[in-house]
């Protein structure tokens, strides 16, 4: 995502006027630098640590308090945006492919991530002086219920991921369908219940961007805080995470999205070169929404998509379509895991792959959305983002070097949109082939 800082003339202009991701990246570098040279006197680095925590846990509370209302409100609007006049057979093809191709690439990354095994060894641990107690996951089949909450208001007070993706898209989806009914007393009362959780997103995205604005400071404290009691060590596994998640973005480009254009009687080849300016111009800007007017013109002018299918489905890509970041959540949940001391088993790789592949619905729209479907993900399998708690330290580790991972993923996921374009015009025999020759 590209965030929109506006210009501030005060005290601290020059800090709000720079970058955020320069910020964040500056605060992993000082912090690690900081960390490092304080571990070399013990004394010196725990008393630093007494004062660098309350900093740290600050970042990790505001975190917390925002991911709740994000799910909700975002994925509510999300699924709403569909109307039910668009979910023609096009429309599902459009959908089932981002479905399936998200599993996918949820899989490659936890694929990647358990041959490579990025955090193995750090035994990162909190301020307590250990990690947490390992959660006890229950089997598959108490996953799939426990997504259907017996009681929303309880889920939303606990906090509970799944129950509250699950509720907030079957809300979203039902105020879509009251949007079109033919009484008109309830379609404009279900349209102004999506006015309200529209705004009430909006209020919410512009908190996120505030909190933000403190991360740097919060990375410092918490990168800081883990150098000090790791020492330089936890440098190659941070070059780690970040190989295997581009690893793996790789695999998904030529294995998921070749096989679909290989299946589909296309070039694959021809597809790279007809889409390759608006993958880089998302590897750049790291958006979706900014790449996607470059998208729609590739998709139509190189490729020969039709603009009837190429309209809806690239704009509905932007939103639900999120293969890298599905990737990134899975490699860097599986690193946090290694790094705590705490593989993820088996029930937790499914429940990550069904809350990437849900939470894919609305969250893409949101300032650092991958960083939030991240906390996600770990909450659902029990990996409690707590302050002063190893897997908060950890998380830290993986914010400091977002941005370089963000670049991948927003390639991967407008790359996915592409395709499914592509492949859904074949599919329908609406596509110019004289674009492939």
């Amino acid at each position: 995502m590209v965030e929109t800082t506006p210009k501030s003339a005060g005290l601290f202009g020059w800090y709000f006027n720079t970058s955020l991701l320069a910020r964040i990246f500056t605060g992993l570098v000082l912090g690690a630098v900081v960390g490092i040279t304080l571990g070399y006197s013990p004394d010196a680095a725990e008393t630093f640590i007494g004062y660098a925590q309350f900093f740290g846990d600050l970042f990790i509370r505001l975190l917390k308090m925002i991911v709740v209302p994000v799910i909700l409100f975002s994925l509510i609007v999300g699924a709403a945006s569909i109307s039910p006049d668009q979910l023609g057979r096009v429309r599902l093809k459009t959908i089932l492919f981002y479905v399936v191709t998200t599993l996918i690439s949820v899989a490659v990354g936890l694929g990647v991530a358990t041959l490579l095994e990025p955090g193995v060894g750090m035994n990162v641990i909190g301020s307590g002086g250990a990690a947490g107690k390992a959660a006890q996951s229950p089997p598959m089949s108490q996953i799939l219920l426990n997504i259907v909450p017996t009681n929303p208001i309880e889920s939303l007070a606990k906090g509970d991921v799944l129950p509250i993706i699950f509720f907030a898209i079957v809300s979203g989806i039902a105020l879509s369908l009251l949007r079109e009914s033919k009484n008109g007393t309830v379609a404009r009362q279900a349209g102004l219940l999506l006015d309200v959780c529209a705004a009430a997103a909006e209020v919410i995205y512009r908190i996120v961007g505030g909190i933000m604005q403190y991360a740097p400071i919060g990375v410092f404290a918490l990168i800081a805080v883990v150098f000090a009691r790791q020492g330089a060590e936890a440098l190659g596994p941070l070059l780690l995470v970040t190989l295997s998640v581009y690893i793996a973005f790789i695999i998904h480009l030529f294995v998921c999205y070749g096989g679909f254009l290989t299946f589909s009687g296309l070039s694959f080849r021809r597809f790279l070169k007809g889409a390759n300016e608006a993958m880089v111009t998302a590897f750049v800007t790291r958006s979706s929404s900014a790449t996607l007017p470059v998208s729609m013109r590739v998709s139509e002018d190189n490729l020969g998509a039709p603009r009837t299918i190429s309209s809806f489905a690239l704009p509905i890509g932007a939103t639900v379509n999120m293969n890298g970041t599905a990737i990134y959540i899975a490699v860097c949940a599986m690193f946090i895991g290694f790094a705590i001391g705490q593989p993820l088993n088996h029930s937790q790789q499914f429940t990550v792959m069904i809350t990437a592949t849900l939470a894919a619905v609305g969250t893409a729209g949101v300032p650092g959305a991958g960083a939030l479907m991240l906390i996600m993900a770990l909450e659902s399998i029990g990996l409690k983002l707590e302050a002063g708690s190893a897997v908060a330290a950890t998380y830290a580790m993986v914010l400091g070097i977002d941005a370089l991972l963000d670049m991948g993923r927003t390639c991967m996921n407008v790359t996915g949109d592409i395709a499914g374009v592509v492949v859904v015009g074949k599919s329908e025999k609406a596509l110019d082939l004289s674009k492939w020759q």
